[in-house]
Parts: C-alpha cells; sequence; structure tokens
C-alpha cells in the first residue's frame, strides 16, 4: 500500500491519471487530480478529477450518468502518476466515444479492427453473448444455443475441443496453425456462452488466472493435496 502523502504532485498539485477499463485494459482517459480529487476517488470508489481549464472539481458522470467504479488505483514506480482501473457506466468521452484515444495518427493498419487489443474483443463478444441470451432474437446461432441448454453447450464444447485437437496433430504430424486458429475461436466462443449460461462471469475467470499467477507455476488445479513441483 502506498501512502498518498507520498506521491509527488506537480508544482500546481496535481498527478496525471491514467484512467483504465478493468475488464479489458483500454485506456479511456488521461485526467489530472488534485489531493481532493484522489481522496474522493478513494474514499467514494468513483473517479473524481481536477480541470485545469475550468479550474474546478469534477465527478465523472454527474450530469451524464457514465460514471466511472473504480475498482483499484496504482502508482507508478516514482510516485508521480497514477493508473486507474474502473468499471465504466456508458461512455468516457465527452463526445459519445467508448474512449477518449478513438483517433490514430498515421496510416490505420489495413486490417479492420486490426488495431484493437485483445480484451476489447473478448469483452465485445461477452457483450453479445449476454444479449443474445438476454433478448434471445429469432435466427441466432447463439439463441440456439440457449434455446437448446447445457448439455447441448457442453456438447458443441467436446467437439470444438477435438477438432482443435486434431488441427494442432495436423495430417502430416505438423500442426495446421490456421486450422489452430480457427478451432481455437470456436472453442473459446463456445466457453464463454457456457459460461453465461450457468452464470460465470469472464471476470471470474480473470481472476482465477491472476491468483494463479501469484505463483511461479501455473497448477490446472489446486486442493489440499496438491503438491507443487519443479
Amino acid at each position: 500500500m502506498i501512502d498518498p502523502e507520498a506521491l509527488s504532485f506537480d508544482e500546481k498539485g496535481l498527478i496525471p491519471a491514467v484512467v483504465q477499463d478493468a475488464r479489458t485494459g483500454e485506456v479511456l482517459t488521461v485526467a489530472y487530480m488534485n489531493r481532493e480529487a484522489l481522496e474522493r476517488t478513494l474514499a467514494e470508489k468513483e473517479t473524481w478529477f481536477w480541470s485545469r481549464s475550468r479550474a474546478v472539481l469534477w465527478h465523472k458522470g454527474e450530469t451524464s450518468g457514465n460514471t466511472q467504479r473504480v475498482v483499484e488505483v496504482r502508482v507508478d514506480c516514482d510516485g508521480d502518476a497514477l493508473l486507474v482501473r474502473v468499471e465504466p457506466a456508458g461512455p468516457a468521452c465527452h463526445t459519445g466515444e467508448r474512449t477518449c484515444f478513438y483517433r490514430s495518427l498515421g496510416e490505420p493498419d489495413e486490417e479492420e479492427g486490426a488495431d484493437r487489443p485483445p480484451q476489447t474483443v473478448l469483452a465485445e463478444l461477452w457483450e453479445t453473448i449476454d444479449e443474445r441470451y438476454r433478448t434471445r432474437p429469432e435466427g441466432s446461432y447463439t439463441t440456439y444455443l440457449f434455446e437448446q441448454g447445457l448439455d447441448k453447450i457442453l456438447k458443441k464444447i467436446g467437439e470444438e475441443a477435438t477438432e482443435t485437437i486434431v488441427a494442432a496433430k495436423g495430417k502430416t504430424g505438423e500442426p495446421d496453425l490456421a486450422e489452430v486458429r480457427y478451432e481455437s475461436a470456436d472453442l473459446l466462443y463456445h466457453l464463454m456462452v457456457l459460461w453465461r449460461q450457468v452464470g460465470l462471469q469472464p471476470e471470474d475467470v480473470w481472476q482465477e488466472l491472476r491468483s494463479r499467477h501469484l505463483v511461479k507455476d501455473v497448477s490446472p488445479r489446486k486442493g489440499p493435496g496438491f503438491k507443487r513441483r519443479g
């Protein structure tokens, strides 16, 4: 834990705060905090900032409703910058964009969406799956899986896992990377459908992975009788 008093505020009493979506890792905005803004952010678990242009303290989402629930506040090695991990309730940018960093300098990658981080893609996929679960639009394959129920979803996971294994072995004993990529995407999609069916959130899985990262070896199963080797 870092004592806020140990932070290095600039000559104007401000410290930059990088706001990041805790679920996707996407950078939402960069703003400034003074001591009061930081204290309120820590106490209320929602972001507060200092406006340099208006010289006022402001609460993100106070008028728009697009608040940011604070998950964690981190400080850099020099103590002169903050990373604020949040769960946003709406767009971060005043333009209505999800992030303030929605524009690119120079020529974009030719492949559409290539600049989107994997975390964002996974978050968008989850949002789509969750929406299909709630609304059940006719003609949707995801709707079909939910309507068929758990056994159907489990069967598809088994099929996709087998197809991924076959692709990894390849017809000649060498992995078919294109097929591994394709089948892995199918497997991950059906796995996320299962999570939604049984009421598991992606963050629950990410947290499990984070907890395992605390030990040197990642074990697929830990229990009272588990002994780490190596």
